[in-house]
């Protein structure tokens, strides 16, 4: 009798095991694939460098096969314009340093570029873009215009440009590093260079809190 309440004590241990194991692995997978809104749809995650997964997996077209990380990127680059371009002309009407209409300026050209360009790779590939921007981007946007004065206005726009700018650097040289999709890595190639461009020129306003980058 003993021998079999042994037993029985083993196998409830190992099944009690198991569960936890089971259980760990449910949460560590859980903790990777974090459940965000990208544009409505409740079902996407977040995986590295904040690329978010719009289910689609990776697809062929006749530029190359199109991942997951191609769309979001070309999504990102459209949704950057949204509102950088408004912030843009903020800071030409707004702004009293040279250094920050200059900003501005060139905030509108690439802008104005780089939505061009997304457009053009979104209609060839079928990737459907936002018109708009997400609630932090508007934010942003409500903080500048509801700045009491030029200095604040400056101050805000310097650094929240900034530290945006700082985010999508990484992404954008990963998407030119290993996408094989030739229209994605067209558009990665000339936003690298239009980012450090924008990162520079921010830089030159003075107005760069790198201490809270």
């Amino acid at each position: 009798m003993r021998s079999a309440h042994l037993t029985r004590s083993i196998a409830s241990s190992r099944t009690i095991g198991t569960g936890l194991i089971i259980g760990a692995l449910a949460v560590t997978l859980a903790s990777i694939l974090i459940p965000v809104s990208l544009f409505g749809e409740s079902s996407a995650a977040v995986l590295r460098n904040g690329v978010t997964d719009d289910g689609g997996g990776t697809v062929s077209t006749q530029y190359g096969p199109l991942t997951v990380t191609d769309r979001d990127f070309v999504r990102k680059v459209r949704l950057a314009g949204t509102w950088e371009l408004p912030a843009g002309r903020l800071a030409q009407e707004r702004g009293d340093r040279e250094a920050v209409k200059t900003a501005g300026e060139h905030l509108i050209e690439g802008h104005t570029e780089l939505d061009r360009r997304s457009e053009e790779v979104g209609r060839a590939l079928g990737i459907q873009l936002p018109t708009q921007p997400n609630a932090q981007q508007q934010g942003w946007l409500d903080e500048m215009t509801g700045a009491g004065s030029s200095a604040e206005f400056e101050r805000v726009f310097a650094n929240r440009l900034r530290a945006a700018h700082g985010k999508v650097f990484n992404l954008v040289a990963q998407v030119r590093a290993e996408s094989r999709n030739s229209m994605v890595r067209s558009l990665a190639t000339r936003a690298n260079a239009i980012v450090l461009d924008h990162i520079t020129v921010l830089e030159d306003t003075g107005l760069v809190d790198y201490d809270a980058l």
